[in-house]
């Protein structure tokens, strides 16, 4: 529950910054931060046998909206 908390509690911020990202760069790092930190712990999970690789895989849009995130932070950087 306390990943769908913070996911859920996320979601205003995320669609700030995509009104308007130049404005709202530097809530990207913390999103980032949020989205790499779900993966570490599902990577973390999975390594140690707690969960599926099925369950796994639910990671993989988070890592590569996080990667999107960082590519966003530095193409906003120039305006």
């Amino acid at each position: 529950y306390g990943f769908l908390g913070v996911a859920l509690a996320w979601q205003p911020a995320f669609l700030m910054i995509s009104a308007s990202p130049a404005r709202f760069r530097a809530l990207m790092i913390p999103g980032t931060l949020e989205k790499f930190g779900y993966v570490a712990t599902t990577v973390a999970l999975y390594a140690l046998g707690r969960i599926a690789w099925v369950d796994a895989q639910a990671a993989v849009p988070d890592g590569l909206l996080g990667v999107l995130f960082v590519v966003a932070f530095l193409k906003t950087r120039d305006v």
